[in-house]
This record gives structure tokens, C-alpha cells and sequence, in this order.
């Protein structure tokens, strides 16, 4: 069962759920990119040789490492937005939580760098009366995340 569900109250409605972007595999991207070139060039310039299976098997490691730690971060991360209160969870055994009063939020403000804007990504802050949330960062679509919280 997921946190927002066990802490929903009765008559508590989901308005939206949030996610983290696709954008958190970059790192496995990378080094996917990084090895795929070593492994071409390695072959162009020594032919077959015992380095290409040792770059190959470096680099996928790597890459499955990273890919693993991407999608574990974005399995225990969950961002809520219900009738009544915003909710932010992250971290499994190590849990982190926030939640917001709908009537405590006084504003919400979005950043999105030139490659979010076209990756639909970007940082997400709740501003709040007396306390605010922390920055939510690599948020898939930030816009509409805004547009559920400041909805009341």
C-alpha cells in the first residue's frame, strides 16, 4: 500500500499524483552513451581485443547501478495532491515526509531550465504561512502539479 493511501483521511479525494521525471536515469543514460563510444572506438583503433569485453562489462555494470538507483529513488518518492493537503514522501526504510494544509499554501513556484522546458521537468516550491517545502526537484510535469495545488 502506498504512504498517500494509508495516510489519506475519510472523505479525503486525490486530486493529483505527482512523479518524479524520467529525467532521474540520466546518469545510466550517460554512462549507457559513454560506454557505447569507448566500446566503438576500442574496436576501430585495437580491433578485437580483451579491452572491449572489459570496457563492455564496466560500463554495463555501471549503467545497471545507476539505472537500479534512478528507479529506486523515483519507486519511493510520492507527491500528492488531495482536496485538502499537499503530500511529499521520499525514502524507503529512511522515511521522509511533508505535508501542507491546502489553506496554509500562499504560493507555488515552478523552475524550469531551458532542457526542462523541453523534457517537461523542473523544480517544484511550496510556499507556505510559517513553513514551506523543500525544493521538489526533476518534478514531471511542473506546471500541472502547480495548477492541481493553487486550484482550491
Amino acid at each position: 500500500m502506498s504512504y498517500v493511501r494509508s495516510v489519506l483521511q475519510p472523505g479525503e479525494k486525490v486530486i493529483m499524483i505527482g512523479r518524479l521525471s524520467w529525467i532521474v536515469y540520466h546518469r545510466a543514460i550517460f554512462l549507457l552513451v559513454v560506454g557505447i563510444i569507448l566500446i566503438v572506438l576500442a574496436r576501430i583503433f585495437w580491433g578485437e581485443t580483451v579491452v572491449i569485453l572489459i570496457t563492455a562489462a564496466l560500463f554495463g555494470a555501471l549503467t545497471i547501478v545507476s539505472a537500479f538507483q534512478g528507479w529506486f529513488v523515483r519507486w519511493t518518492t510520492e507527491i500528492a495532491v488531495t482536496d485538502r493537503r499537499v503530500i511529499y514522501k521520499r525514502g524507503f526504510i529512511n522515511r521522509h515526509t511533508i505535508e501542507m494544509n491546502m489553506d496554509k499554501v500562499a504560493s507555488v513556484d515552478v523552475d524550469q531550465s531551458v532542457l526542462g522546458r523541453l523534457l517537461n521537468y523542473g523544480t517544484v516550491t511550496v510556499q507556505g504561512t510559517g513553513m514551506s517545502f523543500e525544493p521538489l526537484r526533476r518534478i514531471e510535469s511542473p506546471l500541472s502539479l502547480r495548477n492541481a495545488i493553487i486550484a482550491k
